[in-house]
């Protein structure tokens, strides 16, 4: 049996490292070897403006008019944005506004309904 760690993001056992990364070939995971718990990257929470909460899956609504880069368009205060997909990144929510499309967004912009 191998010494390695299993992928702390989808469980399975085939992970392998390479330099200084453990790798993950199902869901194409990667961490640090010298991370000291691998449960802590996964443990980031994401906030509201108003510090509660957001998991993937709610619904949350714009605070604040926000201008679409490269077009014309504008997301308005009071925009509801269903099913928000958490990520990692300077945007931190993916989602798609009606109307709009797919968009990136920072939480810091949104308030959990």
């Amino acid at each position: 049996m191998s010494d390695l760690p299993n992928c702390p993001k989808c469980g399975s056992e085939y992970s392998y490292a390479e330099a200084e990364m453990y790798i993950c070939p199902e869901c194409s995971h990667e961490w640090p070897k010298s991370a000291a718990n691998e449960a802590e990257l996964l443990t980031t929470t994401f906030k509201d403006a108003n510090g509660n909460e957001l998991k993937d899956g709610d619904t949350v609504t714009v605070i604040k008019d926000l201008k679409v880069k490269g077009s014309s368009l504008v997301v308005k205060v009071g925009t509801k944005v269903k099913n928000i997909r958490l990520v990692d990144g300077d945007h931190d929510i993916d989602c798609k506004i009606d109307g709009i499309g797919p968009m990136k967004l920072k939480s810091e912009f949104v308030k959990k309904v």
